[in-house]
């Protein structure tokens, strides 16, 4: 295959890639916990994590963003700025991690690491997120300092007992299933069936 069509399938696998995270949280999304209902689980990043260890991490990046803004703009419109802010800096940060660490470790140890990695990531940020932003995003008048302070310790208390195990699951979960699906993604879609031969794995495959 030459340059020029390896990157026009490139270009097509990750615009691919954004219609089915975009599908995705179109067909799948509910909270876990009935408290924070707003708080929705959604298989999402999925398709992002593919294009993230298959591509690397700044194209993961790309297809967070570009995804991020299509979600935000069409099926989670209710979300609002606010939403399209927390997707892109949750997911930013898990594709980062998780790409970085499979980059440097392209094992099937090393995908587990880096998935378990960007998990962690994704919820100690977001609890930062939580506490610093949110606040601002929810108070009507961000100048009126005495609100954003109310805000803040209201989200405070919503940190450990339900956003960070939020975190926890909605990444564990579309962390396993990218670690169960990739590698047929990987041979079939992503780098073709015919690149896998004499038993061996091809580039970028768990």
């Amino acid at each position: 295959m030459s340059e020029k069509s390896a990157r026009i399938k490139k270009l097509a696998v990750m615009a691919m890639l954004v219609a089915l995270s975009i599908v995705l949280v179109s067909l799948v999304h509910f909270p876990i916990f009935a408290p924070v209902y707003f708080l929705e689980y959604d298989p999402a990043d999925i398709p992002i994590l593919i294009g993230t260890f298959a591509y690397g991490p700044v194209a993961g990046v790309i297809l967070t963003v570009v995804a991020s803004l299509i979600q935000g703009l069409t099926v989670s419109a209710q979300s609002g700025v606010m939403g399209i802010a927390m997707h892109i800096f949750a997911t930013t940060t898990l594709v980062l991690v998780a790409g970085i660490i499979y980059r440097i470790f392209h094992t099937r140890w090393g995908a587990v690491l880096a998935l378990v990695a960007g998990t962690l990531a994704m919820t100690v940020a977001m609890m930062a997120f939580n506490h610093f932003l949110t606040p601002y995003f929810i108070t009507p008048d961000i100048s009126d300092a005495a609100a954003v302070a109310a805000n803040r310790a209201y989200v405070d208390t919503l940190l450990v007992p339900f956003i960070a195990p939020f975190n926890l699951i909605k990444a564990g979960v579309n962390s396993v299933i990218t670690f169960g699906v990739y590698k047929v993604v990987s041979k079939y879609i992503v780098h073709g069936e015919g690149r896998v031969r004499g038993g061996e794995k091809a580039a970028g495959e768990i």
